[in-house]
């Protein structure tokens, strides 16, 4: 969880006539954790889906509605401005194609904000940029750029002063020798030509999404900001800007608005959204009976505006609350609002008694049985990556299941298997000794309308003497003794398997499985130094009902 330092007496002045103790009270309420504190100094953890809690000014926003100070919703007052603009060139529109901004005037800058606005720069990467893939921002101080602006691309020779520099560098070199480039120059591909946003007198303003001009660089002496964002997503870019503009607005900078055209491209609305819940679930989730007037004034409370009408309450949302979905968000917000101290805890009206689901009892006593087999048991994830799942594994890709939005740019697809990842286990493992025997039961996914989950068990042995008889009687004892029930092999093949050491494992004339011994390309693609034998079978309701 990220973590901002904060000061007790800064926030007493921008909350207003409070004490420290209430806000030390109320932070918890924000859904904030205090993880120490020293005299003025406190540290806080803050959920990442809360981008504006990285500043003392976007906390201070929060306290003051829990606390009835200022209550509704963070309104933005952009002036319209015709001396700003940005023209995109249509060469951005396939490597990163997407800008925005604003400009922040007449604003003072300490030590402390500084700090806060970098740390919250990075946050924002880190959480709905996706680690600068989907968006980045970079502030700069205005009065070192010559408007209007055009962001285009240039070649990887093209030179300039990069930030914490004092020589002139080429990209080339910015990607391949700084820590930033190495970090995020795959971003950009293997293009030969790179994003860059230049001003009036041709001078490098940024280089996104990878670091900013020298000459731009924010100081405590800075007044006037520019803040660009770029991404590969119009929305992302813009909830991005929206919480910059927001913490800048409440440290006392007045925002002017920039014209931005060309290439899909278009100025930014930072527009409110309307969402409706109805009262009736407010008032069922959190075991309350609040009137209309009530769940309204909560949910200002949590700076949110509201309406009536009817049972239904009408929210409008400020830009930068991107962390609100649908209708159960909105309830959160009302619990918040109301007063998490506020709710009382009532025993449930269920009489049930809870106990373990029979199936997991099953599991349990299989992973029992193979360990005492020898077995180590294995916990791999189900996402997972297509080298792992199929390339390496020679198995046919065309039901790939993908995972959008991961937050892993590795670990992408839901697996359908769990033999791969303990293929992928022994070769983390080749210098250890061996017999080297592992097991999983987890579960594994299926395409379909829906994608189905069924439960898999496999497992692997690697040394020097493995062979199909060995493993067939594992896969035997395992069941019989696990389940109740015995199975049958008939010779098959398959692409993971070597040919003629394969075999599908039966069940009632029906096919639960494949085992064998694995094929020898496949071992030494994993450089395992020994033969290895395998199977994987799926735990179907047949068999979990047999064994019942």
């Amino acid at each position: 969880m990220p973590v901002v330092e904060l000061s007790y007496s800064r926030l007493q002045k921008l909350v207003g006539k409070v004490s420290k103790k209430q806000i030390s009270e109320f932070l918890p309420f924000l859904g904030l954790d205090i993880e120490s504190e020293d005299n003025d100094e406190v540290r806080i953890e803050y959920s990442p889906n809360r981008p504006d809690y990285s500043t003392d000014f976007g906390i201070a926003l929060g306290l003051q509605g829990l606390l009835g100070i200022k209550t509704g919703s963070v309104k933005f007052n952009i002036k319209k401005s015709n001396k700003f603009s940005i023209s995109v060139k249509p060469e951005v529109s396939k490597i990163r194609p997407f800008v925005t901004g604003i400009v922040a005037r007449h604003g003072k800058i300490d030590d402390r904000t500084l700090k806060q606005l970098i740390t919250m720069q990075e946050d924002l990467h880190f959480g709905i940029g996706r680690k600068r893939k989907k968006s980045s921002i970079g502030i700069h101080d205005l009065d070192n750029i010559s408007f209007p602006l055009v962001y285009t691309t240039v070649d990887r020779n093209h030179k300039f002063v990069p930030l914490n520099s004092e020589d002139e560098v080429a990209i080339s070199e910015i990607l391949t020798s700084t820590d930033v480039g190495k970090d995020y120059g795959s971003l950009l591909g293997q293009s030969a030509q790179v994003p860059l946003i230049v001003d009036n007198n041709q001078n490098t303003v940024s280089f996104p999404p990878i670091i900013n001009a020298a000459v731009t660089t924010v100081t405590t002496k800075t007044k006037n900001l520019f803040v660009e964002v770029t991404g590969i997503n119009k929305e992302d870019a813009e909830d991005m800007l929206a919480v910059v503009a927001t913490i800048l607005q409440s440290a006392g900078f007045a925002l002017e608005s920039i014209k931005i055209s060309g290439a899909k491209n278009s100025s930014p609305k930072l527009g409110a959204r309307k969402l409706t819940v109805n009262s009736l679930l407010v008032n069922q989730i959190l075991g309350l009976d609040l009137k209309a007037s009530k769940i309204i004034s909560c949910l200002k409370k949590s700076r949110l505006d509201a309406s009536s009408k009817g049972v239904n309450i009408v929210c409008t949302i400020p830009a930068y609350r991107f962390d609100i979905f649908g209708p159960l968000d909105l309830v959160e917000e009302v619990a918040l609002g109301y007063g998490i101290q506020n709710l009382e805890p009532t025993m449930s009206p269920s009489q049930t008694i809870g106990k373990t689901n029979p199936v997991s009892l099953q599991l349990k006593s299989l992973d029992r049985m193979m360990i005492g087999l020898g077995y180590l048991e294995a916990l791999n994830s189900s996402l997972t990556s297509k080298r792992v799942l199929y390339d390496m594994t020679n198995r046919d890709s065309a039901k790939i299941i993908s995972v959008l939005d991961s937050k892993s740019q590795e670990h992408t697809i839901l697996r359908d298997s769990i033999l791969p990842g303990l293929l992928e286990n022994l070769s983390k493992n080749i210098h250890e000794s061996y017999p080297q025997r592992m097991f999983e039961t987890g579960t594994v996914f299926e395409t379909g309308n829906p994608i189905t989950e069924k439960i898999s068990f496999s497992g692997i042995s690697a040394h020097k003497d493995a062979n199909f008889t060995e493993i067939k009687s594992i896969v035997q004892s395992a069941l019989n003794v696990g389940f109740g029930i015995k199975v049958e092999t008939k010779t098959s093949s398959d692409p993971t398997f070597e040919k003629g050491h394969c075999a599908s494992i039966i069940l009632n004339d029906v096919s639960i499985g494949i085992i064998g011994k694995i094929n020898s390309t496949i071992v030494e693609k994993y450089k395992i130094r020994v033969p290895v034998v395998g199977f994987e079978l799926s735990l179907s309701d047949s068999i979990l009902k047999t064994a019942n």
